[in-house]
């Protein structure tokens, strides 16, 4: 089995299986451990086999045993307070209120104004104002349009001179070897892989396929947080690299790498080929598309881990007026290094030969417009990548916590952003308020590191399990008889004006409303503003003129959290609804799938371009698209109007490819 916990576990169960059979001691029975699924590593392991580790399976019977108390306790108070299928773990709840947190900087975020001043001296020298009468000049120094137009005309004015120029010689210094967490971010932004998807892959290419020398793994333990390297490995390495790219390209001594966040298991490997022999290009006839994709990835990382740094020739061009000062910098890969194997985004940026005191001018310059943005959303690689920085879960547990998180409903994935739902909200409330503990990241990264004492030091496991389960069932029982339902409807002490009947508070996927307890005889509501605080009534009979095209009941106007929108008068038996203030809103250009009509609707994350043949077609654009068509080769998407960075572009719906509106003719 595995060397890991879980592994450890599993032998230990094997081992008592065994032990009924033959009436031997199951702890005396030999275990055998390997990091790669080959014959030598199987033969060497046979040769030395050793004991179950018992702080091992103790430390994953106690992380079982806390997942189940905490996830078979309270997840049905969740169920039984919010709604149905709802869940909690010691990991995932944690995990979810990281995310939650995020969300809330977004909403909570204000835009900050502030401008840059564009200027391009001769010939074609990007620059940035650094200085300016005396004072430093940084991001959001320039605060609105008047000071920047303050500036640029004073600049105008000015002659320019090189005051110095600096070179110096800068290393890209070589990546370490994968393990978990970074073999899912780097397959998530390099190959657009989920985690999930990347792990199922790993654990085919761990497992075995077929290769020259028959079935065999081809790539170590992949659940592994550990940057060390098998010294057989390294020295392989090393001489495929000497004997492919020659020795400029080898550095002196082995590399080494060490893990510098919490509760590294220093004993594992990193993820590196078992076989360097089976190269990319041999694997191409044995593996299929994906796992070719990411096998290539660990193997190029593993060789250029234990390559030579890239260099770089860095430049540095200060300009100077009496006024103002700029900087201009440039660089030049002189050595590629490791680049050789793994590739670089990075492109050279040259500056022109100039000479100190030489005079210069300016060919170009504007004042930009721009406001601060708020916190990005995370990806699921950004987010495996915080889960790690603050020591929550293990590299087992990365890629399941967010898959739970998905099959939960609890976030969304678009375009690779993760968005959590209105009742992960809710359930995060309710947990930062009666469970604080299980919901705070400090916590469960505390719990993680008594774990490892567990593991690596005896810890006593059964104390650690007392400790939390008792304090934490007086909680339990406590919120069963304290903690308000959000499920029921509460009595609000006055009659519905239509029928009668008492009107209650009922909570809806938009939040609180009232509505009466006649329902769905009478189906008036009223809006509440906030919790408990009731607003103006909308009464169920504001009707409009149009008939359900499905049930043809009429329509009714309701309020929605995105303004205005028609209902069916039938409803819940029949729930049709229909866009009510977008629809007066038309594009003149035709659909460029369908040659329908393009309508500007609403969704819960803003205004958007969508055809009105929906969902028999589904185009949609953020912004409005134009006639023009996108000139990638291969793409043929159309081109939307849109501002970008303060200037109007042309951007292409399909492969977001931007051209400058002005170069289009």
């Amino acid at each position: 089995t595995d060397e890991d916990r879980e592994g450890e576990a599993i032998g230990w169960h094997i081992g008592h299986a065994i032990a009924k059979v033959t009436n031997t001691d199951p702890e005396s029975l030999p275990r055998i451990v390997f990091h790669e699924i080959t014959k030598s590593a199987i033969n060497a392991a046979l040769e030395n086999p050793r004991q179950i580790d018992m702080n091992q399976v103790n430390a994953q019977q106690t992380r079982r045993l806390l997942d189940r108390v905490v996830g078979y306790k309270l997840s049905p108070l969740l169920a039984s307070k919010i709604q149905k299928g709802l869940s909690a773990g010691r990991v995932q709840s944690s995990t979810l209120k990281i995310v939650i947190d995020r969300e809330r900087e977004i909403r909570a975020f204000v835009p900050v104004e502030y401008w840059d001043i564009d200027t391009i001296f001769a010939p074609n020298i990007d620059a940035n104002l650094v200085n300016y009468k005396d004072e430093k000049i940084s991001k959001l120094s320039i605060t609105n349009g008047e000071q920047a137009k303050s500036i640029v005309a004073t600049i105008e004015k000015e002659a320019f001179k090189v005051l110095s120029i600096e070179t110096k010689q800068r290393k890209s210094s070589t990546p370490p070897p994968f393990m978990t967490s970074t073999l899912q971010q780097t397959a998530s932004s390099k190959l657009g892989m989920s985690p999930k998807k990347t792990m199922m892959l790993a654990q085919t290419l761990y497992e075995g396929v077929k290769t020259p020398e028959g079935t065999s793994g081809v790539i170590t333990y992949m659940r592994t947080d550990s940057l060390n390297m098998a010294k057989e490995a390294v020295e392989a390495a090393r001489e495929t690299i000497a004997s492919t790219y020659g020795e400029q390209y080898l550095p002196e001594s082995p590399k080494s790498y060490n893990k510098k966040s919490k509760g590294a298991q220093e004993a594992h490997e990193a993820i590196r080929p078992t076989m360097l022999a089976f190269t990319p290009k041999v694997a191409a006839a044995y593996l299929k598309a994906d796992e070719l994709k990411l096998y290539t990835l660990i193997y190029n990382r593993f060789l250029a881990c234990q390559m030579n740094d890239a260099i770089f020739e860095q430049r540095s061009i200060i300009f100077k007026s009496e006024s103002a000062e700029y900087k201009a910098n440039g660089r030049k890969l002189i050595f590629d290094g490791f680049y050789r194997v793994l590739g670089s985004d990075d492109k050279d940026k040259l500056l022109p030969v100039l000479e100190n005191g030489q005079d210069i001018a300016i060919e170009s310059i504007k004042p930009s417009q721009h406001f601060t943005e708020p916190p990005a959303r995370f990806s699921e690689a950004s987010l495996i990548k915080q889960l790690e920085a603050e020591g929550i879960g293990r590299p087992s547990t990365y890629a399941p916590t967010v898959s739970t998180l998905q099959a939960r409903n609890y976030i969304t994935v678009e375009k690779r952003q993760i968005i959590p739902t209105d009742v992960a909200f809710t359930v995060t409330e309710m947990l930062e308020k009666h469970f604080t503990d299980i919901v705070d990241a400090g916590f469960t990264a505390n719990m993680e590191e008594i774990l490892d004492k567990i593991a690596d030091e005896g810890y006593d496991w059964q104390k650690v399990l007392s400790d939390f389960y008792f304090p934490f069932m007086e909680r339990i029982n406590e919120g069963k008889l304290n903690i308000l339902s959000l499920k029921l409807a509460q009595p609000l002490g006055r009659n519905c004006p239509e029928c009668g009947s008492e009107l209650l508070l009922r909570s809806g996927r938009y939040g609180k409303f009232i509505a009466c307890s006649g329902f769905p005889k009478c189906k008036y509501t009223e809006q509440v503003l906030e919790e408990g605080e009731e607003a103006s009534e909308v009464p169920k009979t504001e009707t409009s003129d149009e008939k359900c095209e499905k049930c043809g009941a009429d329509m009714v106007i309701k309020n929605g959290r995105n303004g205005k929108f028609l209902a069916c008068s039938n409803y819940p038996e029949c729930k049709n609804t229909k866009s009510l203030e977008i629809e007066s809103k038309e594009s003149q250009i035709p659909c460029p799938e369908c040659g329908g009509k393009l309508l500007y609707r609403q969704s819960r994350r803003g205004p958007f371009w969508g055809c009105e043949h929906y969902p028999k077609c589904k185009f949609i654009s953020k912004f409005e698209p134009t006639e023009k068509r996108c000139q990638v080769e291969g793409c043929e998407g159309v081109l939307a109007h849109r501002t970008y960075r303060g200037k109007e572009v042309y951007e292409c719906v399909k492969c977001k490819d931007r051209t400058p509106a002005e170069s289009e003719q």
